[in-house]
């Protein structure tokens, strides 16, 4: 899940994004108003984390302009203010969550996944495809009596793919949502984890789940009509 994180203090948000990738998010940093808005104008979010007080523009404007613009992304509002007026205006210029700096990290982050688990935008916290099971809440993936061992990126790939399932994903859509602004369009990196969660995923399966559609890109999904067609290996 990718999130932007919009935050004037760069000590602050360098470790707030820290602790986000170590619970397999990928993490844009913007430090101003202006940059918040054209990255979440351009970019797909999965939740914005906006600061309130930001030079240039503040939270409440980049809010109330992207709800405007139609954009549901969930926005968490953070703030060193704890007044009640300011809470309600964050609500009412389309805020989901309000909190106030400073914070209890695993606070933080509960409040980020109950975001993402919100009806309009996401599905159930355990995601089951076929007879595998991902608990996004515990961050862990099982196959039938087997537990998968999983790094943080190869766990945020496995449940977008699964929050997807029976979906063809392409590389873009991918690097949009499970790497972050760094990511390199010209590398192989997201076909190495591919291959590295087939392993884990399939290995010593009767039926594969991940598969490859050549030119199009991958899909998780334990229907049968969705196959590894012939000539097609699925290694790619």
């Amino acid at each position: 899940m990718r999130i932007l994180l919009v935050e004037d203090d760069r000590q602050h948000a360098a470790i707030i994004a820290r602790g986000l990738r170590k619970h397999a998010f990928a993490v844009d940093v913007a430090s101003d108003g202006d940059e918040a808005l054209f990255l979440a104008q351009t970019n797909e979010y999965d939740v914005l984390v906006l600061d309130v007080m930001l030079p240039k523009r503040d939270g409440f404007e980049i809010c109330r302009t992207l709800r405007e613009g139609g954009s549901n992304v969930p926005v968490l509002m953070l703030t060193a203010r704890d007044a009640v007026e300011d809470r309600i205006t964050g609500l009412e210029t389309g805020a989901d969550d309000y909190l106030t700096k400073p914070f209890d990290f695993d606070e933080f982050v509960a409040r980020v996944r109950a975001l993402l688990r919100r009806p309009r935008r996401y599905e159930a916290p355990v995601l089951r495809v076929g007879d595998l099971s991902i608990d996004t809440g515990a961050r862990k993936a099982r196959r039938r009596d087997r537990d998968i061992l999983l790094t943080s990126k190869e766990f945020a790939l496995l449940e977008y793919l699964a929050r997807n399932a029976g979906r063809v994903v392409g590389r873009a859509e991918i690097s949009e949502h499970v790497w972050d602004s760094n990511y390199d369009a010209f590398s192989n990196v997201i076909d190495v984890f591919i291959r590295r969660l087939r392993r884990k995923v399939d290995e010593g399966e009767d039926r594969r789940l991940l598969q490859t559609r050549r030119g199009a890109g991958y899909v998780l999904s334990a229907d049968p009509a969705l196959a590894v067609r012939p000539g097609e290996t699925g290694d790619d």
